[in-house]
């Protein structure tokens, strides 16, 4: 099993849910996360973290087409370990239908500086 971040995530991206990963598997686009589903040990724990309820376990109906989404985007975008700031309208946008469709951008997002 693994954890996926789904279409709730487009355009919210709070990233509660990155500060608690024990093993950095996060991954930022423009405006919503990954997680590689290779690098996830399963643990859950970003899972209750999110406030759009937008991570979910692989075992859940219709995760294939979400693993596959966030495999693809895990290999071309900047890992992400610490929390930023969410969009300004990300509580207007959580629940939104059709996010992927009409919201979803494929650029990377910021790269971390160390």
């Amino acid at each position: 099993m693994t954890y996926v971040v789904t279409e709730n995530c487009i355009a919210c991206k709070y990233m509660d849910c990155v500060e608690v990963c024990p093993v950095d598997c996060f991954y930022e686009g423009e405006n919503t996360l990954v997680i590689h589903p290779d690098e996830c040990i399963d643990c859950g724990v970003c899972e209750p973290e999110c406030p759009a309820d937008a991570i979910r376990p692989d075992t859940e109906p219709e995760m294939d087409r979400w693993v596959e989404f966030n495999r693809k985007y895990a290999e071309m975008w900047p890992v992400i370990t610490e929390r930023g700031a969410p969009p300004a309208n990300a509580d207007a946008m959580d629940g939104v239908p059709n996010k992927l469709q009409t919201h979803f951008s494929p650029e990377p997002g910021q790269k971390e500086t160390s």
